[in-house]
């Protein structure tokens, strides 16, 4: 467990450095363990960066095109890419790095991920549409089609039964997954938006913008809670921190910059990439987070603040400090001013801000222990299905079995 007393926090730090890239890198994830990194680049390779030292990377050839957009599955055992040629793979990430190609865009596929449940993803594209994906069936099964220009980005909710998507139309959209509807139109962008996805709770969204905004939203009500303007250039990617609590951009100003969402004010500005940063990601614990950037560059940073060990459902630490298991903990900001470009060394702590207004900090134990208990009950589900279909088939079997004795028997 890393430190959680509030201001105790060390500076995030440069870990790894992965050179392998032959052009801009566009998008980083993290598969489920941390042991794996994907990336993608404008050189239509995607390459899979082994954690542990002295490992040799993979690469995967198979787009005919720059490769947009990269997400692990829950499990990680599948990872999918979506490309300017206009289809969506799906890897095994192992030395062999086979692929199925889904097509159904008729153009560059802009952005692709996973349900949590595994079982469906969602892309967007330059086609104007988002469109959902079975994943073990192999098919596209429907779109969503409101929005008048690209789409940059879509991504599931937590529970998986909304979408939202953000395109160069100005406008984020949210949609209920099962009526295909859209629920509301956000229109506050000056600009094209780049990003957007769900807050870890469900409650919330965060989008980032051309116009050098991050904004967020409470998807209940609807109201925008928190507005930044701390980059001096286009904001190209974002990620949520596991807890919650903290908000990570990447901009075309070469900086990332970490947002403490609880106290409404900007605590890192990162130095690290020649030109613009382009994609940024935490891994699934929160431990470390990724960037890339047109420099070629993917680069590895240990969080150093705020580590939650969200590995194993079955090895529940007690709650971290200040989980914002609802967006009502996030206050309401508005950051119009950018702030001076700082020291440029790699890791920068900005000068600290007063915050604007203080959140009700008393952390919700009861709703996190039901979240684990939510997924303690998906796991069970998901074991039931498999223990039913594994009956079925010595079913079949002895079936077959009988079937062949009794063709044999004279």
């Amino acid at each position: 467990m890393g430190k959680l007393t509030p201001g105790a926090e060390e500076d995030p730090s440069l870990e790894r450095h992965f050179k392998g890239h032959r052009d801009a890198v566009t998008c980083v994830d993290f598969s489920l363990n941390t042991k794996q990194l994907a990336s993608g680049s404008m050189d239509s390779c995607l390459m899979i960066w082994h954690m542990k030292p002295q490992s040799r990377a993979y690469r995967f050839a198979g787009h005919k095109d720059a490769v947009t957009c990269v997400n692990f599955s829950p499990s990680g055992h599948l990872l999918a890419s979506g490309s300017r040629d206009k289809t969506v793979r799906i890897w095994i990430p192992n030395v062999k790095g086979e692929s199925t190609v889904f097509r159904a865009h008729t153009a560059t596929v802009r952005s692709v991920h996973f349900c949590s449940d595994g079982q469906s993803f969602v892309t967007a594209s330059d086609d104007k549409t988002v469109k959902v994906w079975s994943t073990h069936r192999q098919k596209f099964l429907f779109s969503l089609s409101q929005h008048i220009n690209w789409v940059r980005c879509a991504r599931f909710s937590p529970d998986g039964r909304l979408i939202v998507s953000a395109s160069d139309d100005k406008t984020v959209k949210l949609w209920d997954k099962t009526s295909r509807e859209c629920v509301h139109s956000y229109c506050e962008h000056g600009g094209f938006v780049t990003y957007v996805d769900f807050h870890p709770s469900g409650t919330c969204i965060a989008a980032a913008g051309m116009d050098n905004t991050v904004k967020v939203w409470d998807v209940r009500t609807h109201r925008l809670l928190q507005h930044y303007q701390l980059h001096s250039a286009a904001v190209n990617a974002l990620s949520f921190h596991p807890s919650g609590n903290y908000l990570l951009t990447a901009s075309s100003d070469s900086t990332l910059k970490i947002l403490d969402l609880m106290e409404g004010r900007l605590l890192y500005t990162l130095h690290g990439h020649q030109g613009p940063a382009t994609t940024v990601a935490f891994s699934r614990t929160g431990e470390y987070f990724a960037s890339g950037g047109s420099d070629e560059q993917v680069m590895v940073w240990k969080s150093n603040f705020d580590v939650v060990d969200y590995g194993e459902v079955t090895k529940v630490h007690r709650p971290p400090a200040t989980l914002a298991t609802s967006s009502r903990n996030l206050p309401e900001v508005d950051f119009p001013v950018p702030p001076g470009r700082g020291r440029s060394q790699e890791s920068v702590q900005s000068q600290p801000q007063e915050p604007i207004s203080m959140p009700q900090t008393l952390t919700s134990t009861l709703e996190h222990i039901v979240g684990q208990l939510d997924v303690l009950t998906q796991t069970v589900s998901i074991l039931e299905q498999r223990l039913t279909l594994t009956e079925d088939k010595l079913k079949q079997c002895l079936e077959n079995q009988q079937l062949i004795m009794q063709r044999t028997t004279p």
